[in-house]
């Protein structure tokens, strides 16, 4: 198997530092939408022009709806036609379609 790169410590602390900021900001995007300060068509829109957003799972982004558990995300997602590891930027115009007309 091929090895990593080697990474110099100035080089991974970076790395460290900006995977706990894109975690936090996913975090506090799937707050809001679980409030309310944030519909699932405006997340749709933001993820075309942020790629941290663009970048996160379907999947969780249905669970952080109010009023859907893991069950239903997933027998959406699956009666769609979307993978468990499908991300918000690579939805296609009709899956995009569909995920709004079930929870819009």
């Amino acid at each position: 198997m091929p090895q990593p790169p080697k990474l110099t410590d100035e080089q991974r602390q970076a790395a460290l530092q900006r995977a706990a900021e894109v975690r936090k900001i996913r975090s506090e995007l799937k707050m809001r939408l679980k409030m309310g300060s944030v519909t699932f068509s405006e997340l749709l829109e933001l993820a075309d022009a942020d790629e941290v957003i663009a970048k996160t799972k379907v999947l969780s982004v249905i669970e952080s709806l109010p009023g859907v558990g893991k069950v239903k995300a997933r027998r959406t997602m699956e009666s769609i036609g979307i993978a468990d590891s499908r991300r918000l930027g690579g939805l296609g115009v009709q899956q995009r379609q569909a995920l709004l007309a079930e929870f819009s």
